[in-house]
């Protein structure tokens, strides 16, 4: 049996190479666009007849493109990552197609970027850094870190990881989310309102999932409640800030800086507003992109294909129900574990 697998996930071309060799030792033909992910929907459908599989990026998996004859063979969606908001996970389901992702494997190195962004933006890294750069001798004053508040919307695995790490740096620890947990309160993390979270930290970093209730999560007046003293970090889902909004607030000095790492529209156009607003560090969508981390979510993600391939459940499946459906596309050898 060989199936044909669309990578459309840069980072199996940049730091997969043991998870390409497994496919293609399992018997898989990989096939890699010109341009990675995220595709948009044409190019995504142009890509996808004959396929058996993707390792996706953040590609729109909408129910136009899963019912597409383009998508016709398509067993298996394996994201690269841990958000799924581009798939229409019931649309999937009813088709017959697997869905798998990679939780817990991106929460430090997603959390150690976090870090690095909220250090950089607060002690302006990245303007010292293009000073030199243009042979200037300019310091930039920045603003401290250690015993400042730090309010995490969205405590999930990866804001525990941000929290552990602000612990090192004595700072005060405020929680927003629709799901208090023991874990974050066992760190330190005081679960708070939206309002008094906003109210009262000197940082806010935004790790909660994209949902339709989430979206526009941080607009206007979300942004009117913040210190003018305090930075805004988004290393989560761009489309959970109002970026109009926030580009007011920059420009209108309602807060002192934002450092973003995920955007509404991926990539960001050239020629976007946020990428001339004043004290802003954008970066491309990087936080999880460390080496050894690339490695290993690479890997997880081609061990679901190829157990799928073979007759067995992948680990991780978001919609094990598929299993129960007449409509599932491939055969199993075994049952998934109750």
């Amino acid at each position: 049996m060989s199936w044909n697998v669309l990578v459309t996930s840069s980072a199996v071309a940049k730091a997969g190479q043991r998870a390409q060799e497994r496919l293609r030792n399992a018997g898989c033909k990989l096939i890699f666009p010109q341009t990675f992910g995220p595709l948009k929907t044409d190019g995504l459908l142009n890509m996808l007849n004959g396929m058996d599989a993707v390792i996706a990026s953040v590609d729109p998996y909408n129910p136009a493109v899963l019912q597409s004859p383009a998508a016709a063979r398509l067993k298996i969606i394996s994201r690269w990552g841990v958000g799924y908001d581009s798939i229409d996970v019931l649309t999937a389901t009813r088709l017959g197609i697997v869905v798998t992702y990679t939780p817990g494997m991106l929460d430090d190195a997603v959390a150690d970027y976090t870090f690095a962004m909220l250090l950089a933006l607060a002690r302006r890294v990245h303007e010292g850094h293009l000073t030199m750069r243009n042979d200037e001798w300019r310091a930039a004053w920045g603003s401290d870190v250690s015993g400042k508040t730090l309010g995490i919307v969205g405590c999930g695995r990866i804001g525990q990881a941000v929290a552990r790490r602000a612990k090192g740096f004595r700072m005060r620890l405020l929680a927003y989310d629709t799901s208090p947990n023991a874990p974050a309160q066992e760190l330190g993390v005081e679960f708070v309102s939206r309002e008094k979270l906003l109210a009262e930290s000197d940082y806010v970093s935004l790790h909660a999932a994209l949902t339709p209730q989430s979206r526009g999560l941080i607009g206007e007046a979300e942004l009117r409640k913040m210190k003018p003293t305090a930075y805004l970090i988004n290393a989560g889902r761009g489309a959970l800030v109002d970026e109009a909004a926030l580009l007011r607030a920059l420009q209108e000095n309602w807060i002192a800086g934002a450092a973003l790492d995920t955007f509404a529209t991926e990539p960001l156009p050239g020629g976007h507003p946020l990428r001339r607003a004043p004290n802003v560090l954008l970066t491309p969508h990087q936080a999880s992109f460390g080496c050894e981390t690339g490695e290993r979510v690479s890997l997880a993600a081609a061990q679901a294909i190829v157990d799928l391939m073979e007759g067995r459940p992948p680990k991780h499946v978001l919609n094990p129900e598929v299993f129960e459906s007449v409509a599932l596309r491939t055969a199993l050898k075994s049952q998934p574990s109750p």
